[in-house]
């Protein structure tokens, strides 16, 4: 055990030489750590001893940071004399003073910047849901939703779509049976007394119900049972 104490030799804590870091990253890493360590003793002076106190520095990038207590402004009037014989000029020219309100523009614009961007963010968002949302309503109309989704409104509307349905469809189909029958009576041997040769004119082939392709009941003429009149009965509504 002694031999293994007496083999292993550590060069143990390193005292660092006080001089310029050349590289620059390497620098930039120094001066953020060193400077939490200066706002951490700051901050514990402070807390422990009550002491007023403020420090400005400036990073190597040229960006300043600065520490007070109780306020920046208190601390440079009361250590350039407040009222005294030579704060005739405005004490906020002062190198210090300007320093810090400059810094403190500088926050205030990064926040605001970071404000702007996070609203321009919800902008594009809230524009692409309204997008989303005017495409579904295009997609889906009341047609396509289930009756038990459906509001008031809309069925009201769906109710007036259906009758106007039902009322081109009647129509439509008195139309082509009425275009039907005229063509099948024709097709027979004449309508109104008009002699076809071979078929003497009669108004015995045609009944009234035949010729009227609308009434609920029709009979079949046995002399032409070629005839056939369409089962629709419009005089109920039924189709």
């Amino acid at each position: 055990m002694a031999g293994d104490n007496q083999g292993k030799k550590t060069k143990g804590r390193q005292k660092i030489e006080m001089k310029k870091i050349e590289n620059e990253d390497d620098r930039l890493i120094t001066f953020s750590k060193r400077r939490s360590g200066i706002y951490k003793k700051a901050s514990e002076l402070v807390t422990l001893t009550g002491a007023e106190l403020a420090f400005l520095v400036y990073s190597p990038a040229g960006k300043p940071f600065s520490f007070a207590h109780p306020s920046m402004d208190a601390i440079t009037n009361r250590f350039f004399g407040q009222g005294s014989a030579d704060r005739n000029n405005n004490p906020t020219t002062h190198p210090l003073i300007e320093a810090h309100r400059l810094m403190r523009i500088e926050e205030l614009n990064q926040q605001h910047n970071e404000l702007l961007r996070q609203l321009e963010i919800e902008k594009e968002k809230g524009k692409q849901l309204k997008q989303k949302h005017k495409k579904n309503n295009e997609r889906k109309g009341w047609w396509d939703t289930p009756i038990e989704e459906l509001n008031v409104p809309e069925l009201l509307q769906m109710e007036a779509a259906c009758k106007e349905i039902r009322t081109s469809l009647i129509n439509k189909l008195k139309e082509k049976t009425n275009n039907g029958a005229s063509s099948a009576a024709a097709a027979a041997g004449g309508v109104g007394g008009v002699a076809i040769a071979g078929h003497p004119p009669t108004t015995d082939h045609y009944s009234a119900h035949m010729i009227n392709p609308f009434a609920s009941t029709v009979a079949i003429n046995p002399n032409n049972p070629s005839v056939f009149t369409p089962g629709f009965d419009y005089g109920h509504g039924q189709i």
